[in-house]
């Protein structure tokens, strides 16, 4: 018994030790980026409001942080994705990737989103309104469609 309370106390002691090292977060710009996709296409209102729900938080400059983020290792690992997630696609600088990543990436977002591989159902476990219904799948679907026959017919 005084050898699982030893225990305990040391676990207890390196979780508060790692209450000190924090990840940085987003800049969370609250103006648009000349670079973001929104400057580059039209994206209509309701693609875009699934876009900030669905996919902003961890694809963009802008993420919106939940409390349980400021307790670690949770906020590691959510720094971890969203690192990972803006390394794949990032909106907000959708415009310095070249002509052919910017197809490639509407491609496979629509791909992702079609197979329900995206947004990740971690992420969705959470956030109820990162839920993508039929419908909303197939707004982005016929967006991304649509933008990607009007880029074709500009170039």
């Amino acid at each position: 018994m005084r050898k699982f309370r030893i225990i305990l106390l040391f676990a207890l002691i390196i979780f508060l030790l790692m209450q000190f090292f924090r990840p940085a977060k987003n800049q969370n710009n609250i103006q648009d980026s000349p670079d973001a996709i929104t400057h580059l296409y039209t994206v209509p209102a309701d693609v875009q409001t699934i876009l900030k729900n669905a996919c902003y938080d961890c694809h963009s400059n802008n993420t919106r942080y939940p409390w349980y983020v400021n307790i670690q290792p949770v906020g590691w690992l959510m720094a971890g994705h969203i690192k990972n997630g803006k390394k794949e696609l990032n909106f907000d600088e959708y415009g310095t990737y070249s002509s052919k990543r910017q197809r490639n990436k509407l491609k496979r977002m629509k791909e992702q989103v079609s197979e329900g591989k995206m947004p990740l159902g971690s992420y969705t476990l959470i956030h109820e309104d990162a839920r993508l219904t039929t419908d909303q799948k197939n707004l982005i679907s016929n967006w991304i469609d649509s933008t990607l026959n009007v880029k074709e017919i500009t170039n």
